[in-house]
């Protein structure tokens, strides 16, 4: 079953996930992805929501919110039309563009592997 948590919204973006065949994932992925994301030759950690879908596979285009685990880091850096990578590591997995600011520019670091309060119902 996928994962009902809810993490911060600190961004919106569509992400592009690379197919199998071009080097992407081999897996499905899901809302609590927790992988690197990648700008301006630095990697940071980051949390991914998929509000539309319960799976995601590789080839998928998808809208995600991605929350990280230092917002101040990022404030002004990140902006609708800001490009940025998905990474495993050294291995791309995705590329993605910031649609929308939300949060980051209100939220301080917070610890993210225990979520605000999730709807089960």
């Amino acid at each position: 079953m996928a994962n009902k948590q809810q993490y911060p919204r600190d961004i919106e973006a569509q992400i592009a996930f690379l197919s199998t065949a071009e080097g992407g994932k081999t897996q499905p992925v899901t809302t609590g992805y927790f992988v690197q994301f990648f700008y301006d030759g630095q990697n940071w950690d980051a949390i991914h929501s998929y509000p539309d879908r319960e799976w995601v596979n590789p080839g998928d285009t998808v809208t995600a919110y991605l929350a990280f685990l230092t917002p101040e880091h990022h404030r002004g850096k990140l902006y609708p039309g800001k490009t940025f990578e998905i990474r495993e590591g050294f291995k791309t997995v995705a590329a993605g563009l910031v649609t929308k600011v939300i949060e980051l520019d209100t939220r301080n670091s917070a610890p993210l592997l225990a979520p605000r309060t999730s709807d089960t119902g």
